[in-house]
């Protein structure tokens, strides 16, 4: 029983323990930590607990980060393009300007997040959790939002052009200025959905 106690404690990561951090490419994996204006690209971070943290102007591109707790943490102009975010949590986070390209964010938690200005073009946000999330002016063209929960989501000016949000609940987002040019929306909950000054020419299931 000792050694396979000793076994499966040497196959959780450093970072799963609260009192214990480790250093990743001069970066403390911890809650709370500072690692602003650094390259982390490709780093693997999958599942460590980064609440409450700065990575502001970091390159995670690429990066592993699968079920990674980033609950309010400051993400602002950082480099995520192509990282793999599923699972993650980033409640209440600062994305603001962020690049997400291609990136994966396939049942990640974006409650109340901020993304204005963020770039999501082929992202792959299908049954991601959105609710309140503020997407203006965001770039989401091509992006797969299948699924997702946008309750309430602020997407005015946002670009949706080519994406797809196929069974999403849109109920109460607010669409004013988007792009929606051949974006398909069929099968979403529309209830008290804003479409003012929306383009929509090509788009399927749009009101």
């Amino acid at each position: 029983m000792k050694r396979l106690a000793l076994g499966l404690a040497l196959a959780v990561p450093l970072w799963a323990f609260a009192q214990v951090s480790e250093t990743v490419g001069g970066c403390k994996i911890r809650r709370g930590t500072l690692c602003t204006n650094m390259n982390l690209n490709g780093v693997d971070l999958a599942g460590a607990n980064l609440a409450n943290s700065q990575f502001t102007r970091t390159n995670l591109g690429g990066a592993t980060l699968t079920g990674t707790n980033f609950n309010e943490a400051n993400l602002s102009n950082t480099d995520l393009r192509g990282a793999r975010l599923d699972q993650s949590n980033l409640t209440r986070a600062n994305l603001r300007g962020a690049k997400l390209n291609d990136a994966t964010l396939v049942g990640a938690s974006l409650s109340g997040a901020i993304l204005q200005n963020a770039d999501l073009g082929a992202a792959d946000l299908t049954n991601a959790r959105a609710t309140g999330a503020d997407f203006t002016n965001a770039r989401l063209n091509g992006a797969r939002l299948d699924g997702a929960n946008l309750q309430r989501a602020n997407l005015r000016a946002a670009n949706l052009r080519g994406a797809s949000l196929a069974g999403a609940d849109l109920q109460g987002a607010d669409f004013s200025r988007a792009v929606l040019e051949e974006a398909d929306l069929t099968g979403t909950n529309l209830d008290q959905a804003i479409f003012t000054g929306a383009r929509m020419t090509g788009c399927r299931g749009c009101p």
